[in-house]
């Protein structure tokens, strides 16, 4: 039987670590990418003590250079998800403007440049690309506007590719679900009870069983 690869960004912490584990665990060779290399090495080593198989790669993802080094370092890729994000909250006019441009550079262009370069390989294999895009992507929420921005950018960008690659091997599917409790809260009081919301390993169970190339998986709270 032939490995399989998957490739999973911002893999050190939160659902991206859940993902990886869950895939590992599956039989996929994968590629934990971020740019914090003590906490990959955590998840990698935490596969690899179940007998699974994980590779660090150290990206920053909102510089295109740095994707396509590490891109370099891939020699399949048969599943791929742009997990990475980040989300700062507040009123509008509160949102400085490195605020912004963190968003949008790390949700959008992240997004954008990461399967613009992993597109071939994904393509040769006939695989899938994943974006985990949350319930943000599809509809407005108070003290998340920028937020909320980001991800009906990544909402656009996915079914505008699966539009352009509707006769392609590789397909395109939205990930859809509400927030979970993972470190993402840890810097904020947008979330005043994080251990309410839904648990990151069992969000990863539930995509891993529904990652069969379909346009959209959402899961319910």
């Amino acid at each position: 039987m032939n490995m399989k690869y998957a490739g999973i960004t911002g893999a050190g912490t939160g659902l991206g670590a859940e993902l990886a584990k869950t895939y590992a665990k599956d039989g996929y060779y994968v590629y934990l990418i971020g740019r914090t290399e003590d906490r990959l090495m955590l998840v990698q080593r935490e596969i690899e003590e179940k007998g699974g198989s994980a590779e660090v790669v150290i990206c920053d993802i909102t510089e295109p250079i740095s994707v396509n080094e590490s891109i370099e370092q891939l020699k399949q890729l048969d599943v791929f998800i742009n997990n990475a994000g980040i989300g700062i909250f507040g009123p509008v006019t509160e949102m400085d403007s490195p605020d912004v441009t963190q968003i949008l550079n790390t949700n959008i262009k992240g997004t954008i440049y990461m399967t613009q370069a992993v597109i071939p390989l994904v393509e040769k294999q006939g695989g899938r690309i994943l974006n985990i895009i949350s319930t943000a992507g599809l509809r407005g929420k108070v003290n998340e506007s920028v937020y909320c921005a980001s991800k009906f950018a990544q909402r656009g960008f996915t079914e505008s590719l699966q539009k352009e690659y509707d006769d392609s091997k590789v397909s395109f599917t939205a990930v859809y679900m509400g927030g979970m409790n993972t470190p993402f809260w840890e810097n904020s009081d947008h979330v005043s009870d994080p251990s309410r919301l839904k648990n990151p390993s069992i969000v990863a169970e539930e995509i891993k069983a529904q990652d069969d190339g379909r346009a959209e998986i959402h899961i319910e709270k």
